[in-house]
């Protein structure tokens, strides 16, 4: 981090020399004056984000790794449902809580072409940043303020701003956190359907387990320990299995994306599954799209 901030004497914004093994982040790679004086951060989609103030050395680590343009840049002019061996599952990393938030803005996750995606989720002034909300040492959430808006809910993830029912289980009680929740397991169903009939090979997730996604060798519906091993890693993609798998991956890897942008996940969600029943059938109710 401090060859990246030019800290150590060299160029800033690119990295000279490896990272000395067991170094973690530490006092002083926020509170350099390199650190201090970041206003303005390069995402990976080479979109450069500014008047980030305190919020910017947070967001040099918390945008992932890929991106929309990573995932067309794997995909371009390939049949999106013929399998090809030269794919492999893109991980946006964890961590994607800047990306989630700006949105549209920064593309970190896939935008279907010709589609509208909500761009930066602009909270009230004092609740628009990274460090208004969490504690910049702990990531703890100060969640007192929010209940002087937000009244009524004993607790923030009951907070609901947006009331349709956009995951199709006929409620809209709830905080908004329980219609991404609802459109994300959806979507797992869809892409191991997809993978069983279309890419004929039945696919299975581990959340905890790289890279996440592995063949389902017994076809069972689950992953067990003795599947989820790198050998056993899933590599039978198509570009529009990758597409929706990516975006699962999104929404899974940011816990707050009920909070950081709840309308980018949902659209992320929603037509992930829309492109996956171009090609399956899968049983829901009427979803809704922000």
């Amino acid at each position: 981090m401090l060859d990246w901030l030019g800290a150590d004497k060299s160029a800033p914004l690119t990295v000279e020399h490896p990272g000395t093994i067991n170094t973690v982040i530490g006092c002083a790679s926020c509170h350099v004056s390199q650190a201090e004086a970041l206003d303005a951060v390069p995402f990976v989609s080479g979109v450069t984000v500014d008047g980030l103030g305190a919020s910017a050395t947070c967001t040099m680590c918390h945008q992932g790794r890929a991106s929309t343009d990573t995932v067309l840049s794997a995909t371009g002019g390939m049949d999106l449902d013929t399998v090809s061996p030269d794919l492999g599952f893109i991980n946006v990393h964890y961590g994607v809580a800047a990306a989630m938030m700006h949105g549209a803005d920064v593309r970190g996750g896939f935008q279907y072409p010709n589609l509208a995606y909500a761009g930066r989720f602009t909270h009230v002034p004092r609740a628009g940043t990274c460090v208004a909300c969490h504690d910049p040492h702990t990531t703890e959430v100060k969640s007192e303020g929010c209940f002087a808006c937000h009244q009524g809910v004993n607790k923030i993830t009951a907070i609901r701003t947006r009331h349709a029912d956009f995951n199709g289980d006929g409620t809209s009680s709830g905080g908004i956190i329980t219609e991404i929740d609802g459109l994300h397991a959806i979507l797992g169903d869809a892409i191991t359907t997809y993978a069983r009939k279309i890419a004929d090979a039945p696919i299975g997730y581990a959340a905890d387990r790289y890279p996440y996604f592995f063949n389902d060798s017994d076809n069972d519906g689950s992953i067990g320990p003795d599947e989820a091993i790198f050998p056993n890693r899933y590599a039978t993609w198509t570009p529009r299995l990758l597409m929706a798998a990516y975006n699962y991956q999104v929404v899974a890897k940011d816990g707050g994306a009920w909070a950081h942008n709840p309308a980018y996940a949902l659209q992320l969600l929603h037509d992930s599954i829309a492109s996956l029943e171009e090609r399956i059938e899968i049983d829901h109710g009427r979803l809704l799209r922000p």
